[in-house]
């Protein structure tokens, strides 16, 4: 793991400026991976639990995969995306064999963001309505359109500087500090709360509601038992489309190929990316119910993306699929009751941490300010306020390990590669342990 030398900074002389970039904070220049390891630049490894940006789900050197990109390169590398391609429509195919059940058709795009946006412009378009409705506390993009989606006002608020959108509402989302109440309860509580919105926006001018399966970068909290099937039936109700945003939990993130399958409530439609192709190569898409497809099919597509089902992607794509149901996904899901008991022991040890929650290999903890008792000040509201949650994740970086720290800034994430063993969540708990330590104690 990691050496006594502290991170190598990234190169200075570096002309690339990286996203999410925070000139107060080093970055790890991560130069070399295997299975669920990252080296950097001098020559350090990390334990990476964030799968470098919750998407490289089947681990760092996958040879199917990268045997599959190299021939597809060897074929033909590319494609243009207003034409058919045999690798493109195997991927599409096989997308829809492993979908839930009602959802049979798949367009492509090249990111999440992009795979949000479509959605959205789908959904409006054969809703014949103009608003979508999704959470504060939710994450869904950075560009325009999905940047309005996102329930985190600091991307909102940085995209939407100069220039807004329209045709976004929000709700309140299904976790306990939103509604002081928790299990059945919270979940009777949000779903009236969300259908009392839809009243007073007006079902009519709502084309869809976006949710997360279970939230991604904004907190790794699941929905209460019951709070999906209340939603579907709202949703059903008020003729609105139910959209599943699975950039993140998607492709055994959750213990199964999509978060939905967990809740056992369909959607109408799944926007996908990152694991899809294991994150080897760019993509991402929709895969949608049948009647969606048709009306699609029968209108006609005027507007595209020169990259979108990418036929180098596709094949990373179907071979990624091959090996999330040759193991991976099992893997996962056998370990997941041993992250979970670990972190419970974690949060056991720490007086600081107020709440572990999260699904499969996708988890948050919050922390709180050992004064109050209460979550430290987020800063998207107050960003004087002392917030050490941000130490917690640099102290681990120190000591060999990757994660996240979510939004708001009072949580961290953890979702490491599928491909992880029961000796590398012990290592994690460790480090982490060390590292509120060092940071609380």
């Amino acid at each position: 793991m990691k050496s006594n030398n502290l991170a190598i900074k990234s190169d200075e002389n570096s002309r690339n400026i990286s996203h999410w970039h925070d000139p107060e904070r080093d970055g790890v220049p991560v130069t070399e991976g295997t299975g669920a390891m990252v080296t950097d630049a001098g020559g350090d490894s990390y334990l990476d639990f964030v799968a470098s940006l919750y998407c490289v789900n089947a681990g760092h050197d996958n040879e199917r995969i990268i045997e599959a990109i190299t021939d597809q390169l060897e074929r033909i590398p590319y494609v243009s995306s207003a034409k058919e391609n045999d690798t493109r429509t195997r991927l599409a195919n096989e997308l829809a064999d492993v979908a839930p059940e009602p959802l049979t058709d798949v367009t492509f795009s090249v990111s999440g963001s992009e795979a949000n946006e479509l959605a959205i412009q789908i959904a409006r378009e054969t809703q014949d309505a103009p608003k979508v409705l999704t959470r504060w506390q939710s994450y869904h993009g950075s560009t325009y359109g999905a940047a309005n989606l996102t329930g985190d006002p600091t991307t909102r608020n940085a995209v939407q500087a100069h220039a807004a959108t329209t045709g976004g509402g929000k709700f309140l989302p299904p976790i306990p500090e939103a509604f002081d109440a928790e299990g059945r309860e919270l979940a009777d509580k949000a779903a009236d709360h969300l259908e009392f919105v839809v009243r007073n926006e007006g079902a009519e001018s709502i084309a869809a509601i976006v949710m997360e399966p279970v939230a991604g970068s904004s907190g790794g909290y699941p929905a209460p038992p019951g709070y999906f099937e209340r939603v579907r039936e709202i949703c059903d109700e008020y003729e609105i489309l139910l959209i599943a945003d699975e950039v993140i939990t998607g492709f055994g993130r959750c213990g199964e190929m999509f978060g939905m399958q967990t809740e056992g409530v369909d959607p109408d439609m799944i926007t996908f990316a990152k694991g899809v192709t294991g994150s080897y190569v760019p993509l991402g898409g929709v895969v949608m119910r049948e009647e969606i497809a048709d009306a699609v099919r029968d209108g006609g597509t005027t507007v595209g993306q020169t990259f979108a089902g990418h036929p180098v992607a596709c094949a990373a794509g179907y071979a990624a699929i091959q090996e999330y149901q040759n193991g991976l996904i099992d893997n996962a899901r056998s370990l997941a009751p041993v992250l979970q008991d670990e972190l419970a022991s974690l949060q056991a040890n720490h007086d600081v941490i107020a709440d572990v929650r999260g699904r499969g290999l996708l988890w948050g903890i919050v922390v709180k300010d050992p004064e109050t008792g209460k979550p430290f000040t987020n800063s998207w509201v107050d960003d004087e306020e002392e917030n050490p949650v941000a130490d917690v994740a640099d102290a681990a970086r120190e000591m060999g390990l990757l994660i996240a720290v979510g939004r708001p800034d009072y949580q961290l994430l953890l979702s490491p590669p599928l491909c992880i063993d029961e000796s590398d969540v012990a290592d994690a708990i460790e480090i982490l342990d060390d590292a509120f330590a060092t940071v609380f104690e």
